[in-house]
C-alpha cells in the first residue's frame, strides 16, 4: 500500500447522495479476485453507454476529472453491500481520497485497508467545496494526513476526524498486517522468553 502523507490535486465533483456499492462498481464485475482493471469498471453504467462508449456528460469522463485524485461526493458514500471491489474500483482509476459528509462505516473501513482516504466534512464546508468546483474546475486541493486538514486554494484549513490507527497505517504505507508484523522481532522475544 502506497504511503498518504500530503496530496495536491483536483477533485471530481459527483454530488451524487446515497452512492451505494453498486453503483460505484455493478456486480457483475465482482467475479474478479484483484484489482487489476478495477478503475475501468468504476461507476460503469453511469460512465458508458450500452455500446461501452462513454457518456460525455458523466463528470470522469469531462476533460477537467482527467487526473484528478480527489472525489467530492455527495452524503452517505459508499452505502449498500460490503463489496472491498468498490476502493478497488476508486484507486484503481487514480483517486487517492474520498471526500463526504458521510460514508457507510463497512466502505470507509474497506477503503483505510486499501490505502483510499476517507474524508468527513462538515455541509458548510461540503456545500463551499461544490461551490468552489462549480466556479473553478480546475481548482487544487491539499490534503495533509499529519495535520489532518484539507487546504483550500483560498488558503482556508479545514480539520477532519481520522482515528489514530488508521492514520498511522495510511502514514506509514502498511495495512493490518503489516503494521503487525512490524512488530516480529519484539514478539519473537516474547515467545522465547516465555519458552
Amino acid at each position: 500500500m502506497a504511503h498518504f502523507t500530503t496530496l495536491t490535486s483536483r477533485a471530481a465533483p459527483l454530488p451524487v447522495n446515497n452512492v451505494d456499492t453498486d453503483q460505484i462498481i455493478p456486480a457483475r464485475f465482482l467475479k474478479a479476485t484483484d484489482k487489476q482493471g478495477m478503475g475501468d469498471h468504476l461507476f460503469a453504467d453511469w460512465r458508458y453507454n450500452a455500446d461501452g462508449s462513454p457518456k460525455p456528460d458523466f463528470v470522469l469522463n469531462k476533460p477537467e476529472a482527467r487526473g484528478a485524485q480527489i472525489l467530492l461526493a455527495g452524503g452517505n458514500f459508499g452505502c449498500g453491500s460490503s463489496r472491498e471491489h468498490a476502493p478497488w474500483a476508486l484507486t484503481g482509476f487514480g483517486f487517492r481520497a474520498v471526500i463526504s459528509t458521510s460514508f457507510a462505516d463497512i466502505f470507509r473501513n474497506n477503503a483505510l485497508k486499501n490505502g483510499l482516504l476517507p474524508i468527513v466534512v462538515d455541509e458548510d464546508t461540503h456545500r463551499t467545496l461544490f461551490e468552489m468546483l462549480e466556479e473553478i474546475p480546475n481548482a487544487e486541493l491539499t490534503i495533509d494526513l499529519a495535520s489532518q486538514t484539507v487546504a483550500l486554494p483560498t488558503g482556508q484549513a479545514v480539520t477532519f476526524p481520522m482515528d489514530g490507527f488508521s492514520k498511522t497505517c495510511l502514514l506509514k504505507g502498511t495495512d493490518e498486517l503489516g503494521y503487525l508484523l512490524g512488530f516480529e522481532e519484539k514478539i519473537a522475544a516474547y515467545e522465547k522468553a516465555r519458552n
